[in-house]
């Protein structure tokens, strides 16, 4: 372990694993009971689009990419509102961001390093100025996640009774999917644009087979998140393995251990 903290990149790496991990681990408990957890992945592709360009107009890529995913997060809110289905508004701005990187990508004659940095993940393409980003957005976020805990969690069991109890339903969901936007993005440079969603369904699905409680579920899903970014890591480290897929991987054997725990002890 200590040989691996010699290097500043993977001081770097798991310095914003572990941010991202706290941050999208207490978001998806959220999204998964409220079966949203195609949000994450939705949101994901879009901000593909504001990668391409951030790239294209010489941008910082995730400045744009976290433009994009807000407006788009929030727009699917408002389809919500309109009558659409919420996995029909998602596809609509899915399709609509897929469609913007790729017309970037094509003016800009093909894929650079940068750009396959984003959709896989790369330990080598944490800088400092993206761990102070993740650490400025992460502690807004847990702030705000604090501040609104006892709103949220009526929504998340019974939204109509929120609604007719005065919860500002609208506004409070529209900050939980702002909030979402802002965890994709941030992830992005650990685990890529196309495994982050599985950063933030997994861990609180892990813990909703062993926990009873709601805070159990939200602690358990940060542990759970935290080991499999310091296990992923090691893995990558050691064995020259794709730090996304490596941290992805080890998510997925947790929850295979949660499944047979689970049926041992009839849970």
């Amino acid at each position: 372990m200590l040989e691996i903290l010699q290097y500043g990149f993977m001081q770097r790496a798991f310095i914003a694993g572990i941010l991202i991990a706290i941050i999208c681990a207490v978001i998806g408990v959220f999204l998964v009971l409220r079966r949203m957890s195609l949000l994450g992945d939705g949101l994901a592709h879009i901000s593909f689009g504001g990668i391409a360009a951030g790239m294209f107009f010489n941008f910082y890529p995730l400045l744009s990419a976290l433009v994009f995913s807000i407006l788009a997060a929030i727009g699917i809110q408002k389809l919500k509102g309109m009558r659409v289905y919420g996995d029909a508004a998602i596809a609509i701005f899915f399709s609509f961001g897929l469609a913007i990187g790729v017309v970037m990508v094509s003016l800009s004659h093909g894929f650079n390093a940068d750009l396959f940095s984003f959709l896989f993940g790369s330990i080598l393409a944490v800088s400092e100025i993206d761990i102070l980003l993740i650490l400025g957005m992460g502690i807004i976020s847990l702030a705000a996640l604090w501040l609104f805990f006892k709103e949220l969690f009526y929504i998340t069991f019974d939204e109509e009774s929120a609604r007719a109890s005065g919860i500002p339903v609208e506004r409070l969901n529209i900050m939980l999917v702002v909030l979402t936007a802002i965890a994709v993005v941030l992830s992005m440079r650990i685990v890529g644009l196309l495994l982050v969603s599985s950063f933030l369904v997994i861990p609180a699905s892990i813990s909703l087979l062993v926990c009873r409680s709601f805070r159990q579920t939200i602690l358990f899903a940060v542990f759970s998140a935290i080991i499999s970014v310091v296990l992923g890591l090691m893995l990558a480290f050691y064995f020259d393995l794709a730090a996304g897929g490596a941290i992805v991987l080890t998510l997925v054997g947790g929850f295979a251990l949660a499944l047979v725990y689970r049926k041992l002890f009839h849970l």
